[in-house]
């Protein structure tokens, strides 16, 4: 599986179906790498056991213990897998431990959780992991009824380029048939075909098959119930009512503007937006890159996703890109030679990338260089005050002898009497005898001349230094 992944990180949703002596068990692959929380939190709610990876030599990560969070919040029963057991380093015990800090006790230590010891590479354990989650199916006591109107949730949507919208739908409860009349979220469509998840074409599917459903009229969301309706008729109704809603529910949130909001835009006037416009492969990952991207924002800078969706990169999407002035980033998809073109005209940036945390690393680069940089100030030196003399039309000249690190010519100074800084600017010019200076260093003297300021008197002290622009990070 990992040989046909970028970077060897699952980005995708994927669901599986598997037949073994037992009986058939449907696998809802869901990714591991952080970025994917709602992935992970989607497919915790439309499974009934959780199978939980955890590689013998690494241990619990960060993801782990929120896979873990999810699925309990789901109120779904877990099985825990051990898997690379295969490697020099695996340590099963320590990630007992781990987990069993988390309230996942294993069943030899006294607890309740039923843990595998697995290796996917060598295939070791694989019969036992099949045996033991069939096991808790029927301690669960897991049933669906398969006579009634088909019901279940999209895991994945895309845009498939011969066959147009399509969605992965896991099957709950029912039978979906081909022909059926669905509405699904604001959709509404007709069950045109229907593929496993091989790629064959079926007539019908039952509960928990992941069924790939051809017939949406637009790209599902990724979590949208699915639900089979009486005739197409009754399908364009509930979907019409169902956006009527949704649009009040937009413009209601767009019109209420409060005082305090209108001020607070006010003041964040300074604050920039990296506008963003995000195309995917898939709506899972579009929605895994926009929650990403979404956490970036800080109050200096700010990401604006203006539009985001599934498929490739069209002409309008560059028209509102170049509108908003944003730029384009493209997950898992290639432009077209004529996109590329209309991007040029357009002076539009496109971006590409088929591994998220790239993806998450340079748009964070991107915004440590709009960040204003942070002024350091570096100390350069002191001089103390030894004599004062008048020019006639230039003004008084300290007479210093520098005692501590160097002054330079045009650097910033304060003029230090009895340690309190009554002047702050700049030295207007430095001398060695009659010769002008670049710098001074400790132990020499020279004739100091400071910007606008002419009470200078014996005693007090120069202190010079430099400002540095130095660039932020986030």
């Amino acid at each position: 599986m990992a040989s046909g992944e970028a970077g060897g990180i699952t980005q995708h949703i994927g669901a599986y179906h598997v037949n073994t002596p037992r009986g058939e068990v449907v696998f809802l692959d869901t990714p591991g790498h952080e970025a994917f929380t709602t992935m992970r939190a989607r497919g915790a709610k439309v499974t009934d056991i959780v199978v939980l990876v955890v590689a013998a030599d690494d241990g619990v990560m960060e993801q782990t213990r929120e896979a873990v969070s999810h699925s309990k919040a789901a109120g779904v029963p877990i099985v825990v897998a051990v898997n690379k057991m295969d490697k020099e380093g695996a340590d099963p015990d320590r990630v007992k431990r781990e987990l069993s800090d988390l309230g996942l006790m294993p069943e030899d230590w006294g607890g309740e959780t039923i843990y595998a010891h697995v290796s996917a590479k060598k295939r070791q354990g694989l019969d036992e992991l099949l045996e033991l989650i069939l096991l808790q199916a029927e301690v669960l006591d897991l049933k669906a009824n398969p006579d009634k109107p088909g019901r279940g949730h999209v895991v994945e949507a895309k845009l498939d380029k011969g066959r147009g919208p399509v969605g992965t739908v896991l099957i709950q409860e029912g039978q979906i048939n081909q022909g059926d009349a669905f509405v699904c979220g604001l959709i509404s469509g007709k069950v045109r075909a229907m593929f496993d998840d091989q790629g064959n074409q079926i007539k019908s599917a039952g509960p928990a098959i992941p069924t790939e459903i051809q017939g949406f009229e637009a790209i599902p969301e990724a979590g949208d119930e699915f639900v089979i309706v009486k005739d197409e008729k009754v399908a364009r109704k509930i979907a019409e009512d169902r956006r009527v809603k949704h649009r009040d529910r937009e413009l209601a949130k767009e019109s209420k503007v409060t005082l305090e909001s209108f001020l607070a835009s006010k003041a964040g006037e300074e604050a920039q937006n990296l506008n963003l416009l995000l195309k995917a492969d898939v709506q899972g990952s579009l929605e895994a890159i926009s929650e990403a991207l979404r956490k970036l924002s800080t109050d200096e800078v700010k990401i604006a996703i203006i539009h985001g969706g599934a498929g490739a990169i069209t002409e309008s999407d560059i028209l509102l890109a170049s509108a908003s002035n944003a730029i384009i980033i493209g997950f898992n998809i290639r432009p077209t030679a004529k996109i590329k073109e209309v991007a040029e005209q357009e002076k539009v940036d496109i971006r590409f990338y088929d591994i998220i945390y790239k993806l998450v690393d340079d748009i964070k680069a991107a915004m440590s260089g709009m960040l204003s940089p942070d002024i350091k100030e570096v100390y350069l030196g002191q001089a103390d005050v030894q004599q004062v003399f008048s020019v006639p039309k230039v003004g008084n000249i300290a007479g210093c002898m520098v005692s501590d690190g160097k002054l330079k010519r045009n650097s910033g100074i304060r003029l230090l009497r009895s340690g309190v800084v009554i002047y702050t600017g700049k030295l207007s010019s430095l001398k060695r005898f009659k010769d002008d200076a670049k710098e001074v260093t400790k132990g020499y003297d020279c004739g100091a001349a400071l910007e606008n300021f002419n009470d200078i008197k014996v005693g007090d002290i120069i202190e010079a230094f430099e400002l540095v622009e130095e660039a932020r990070t986030i």
